[in-house]
This record gives C-alpha cells, structure tokens and sequence, in this order.
C-alpha cells in the first residue's frame, strides 16, 4: 500500500500542475517537496496546502490506520476541567555586568578599528 508521500505524489502528477507552482505557492523548494513524497507520514496543513492549490481532497485517500497520524476531522472537544490557576511571577533574568562590560570593549575596538581602516582608504584613494 502507497504511503502518504506516495499518495501525495500521484495526486500532483494527476493534477497536471508543476511542482515548480506547487513549491512557489507554498514558499519551500524542491528537494523539500521531493523529501515529503518520501515520507510516511505527512503534516495535516501541508496536505491541506497542497490540496487547495491542486483542487483536490486528500481526505478521501487515506485510510483509517493513516488517519490516526493524519486526521483530517476536527477532534471532538474534551471536557474541561477548571482548576484555581495562579498567575506565575517570573523576574526578568538580570543581564551579567560582566557581559555587558565584555561587549562595551569589544564595540570600542570595533569602531577603532573601523576608524583605521576608513584612515587608511582615505590615504590609498583619497577623498572623493
């Protein structure tokens, strides 16, 4: 039995539309698109993707068993259990003197630096 990638794969080639218009209207490339029809299992919003761009419904294609990795129906909700939450107080982490006086130096070199080198363009070729 064909695995989901496989599946995926037929419908597109069916579908007669390019894989370069496939892969620029999902925003990836195509040694991505070319690893999903590799792969068993596919992420439910990518088949979705792929479907409307196709005009075609994935949902009829797979089986029960493929179904439990890819569902294509909305999950009934479960019933929720409410609980007294209390609102949890993080302090922001304190930034390390020692860090921030790390990066001072190291931006004073870096503009010295820059200054030299603008120094010495000015030498070689002038001002402009």
């Amino acid at each position: 039995m064909p695995h989901q990638g496989e599946i995926l794969q037929e419908a597109i080639k069916r579908s007669g539309i390019s894989i370069t218009r496939i892969v620029e209207e999902l925003g990836i490339t195509r040694p991505t698109i070319y690893r999903k029809f590799k792969d068993e299992t596919l992420d439910t919003n990518f088949v979705k993707s792929v479907g409307q761009i196709i005009g075609y419904d994935f949902s009829t294609d797979f089986t029960i068993v493929q179904s439990s990795s890819l569902p294509f129906v909305t999950p009934q909700p479960k019933q929720h259990v409410t609980h007294a939450i209390t609102p949890r107080v993080t302090n922001a982490p304190k930034v390390d003197s020692d860090a921030v006086s790390q990066l001072l130096v190291l931006q004073t070199k870096y503009i010295a630096l820059l200054e030299a080198y603008n120094e010495l363009l000015l030498k070689v070729y002038g001002p402009k």
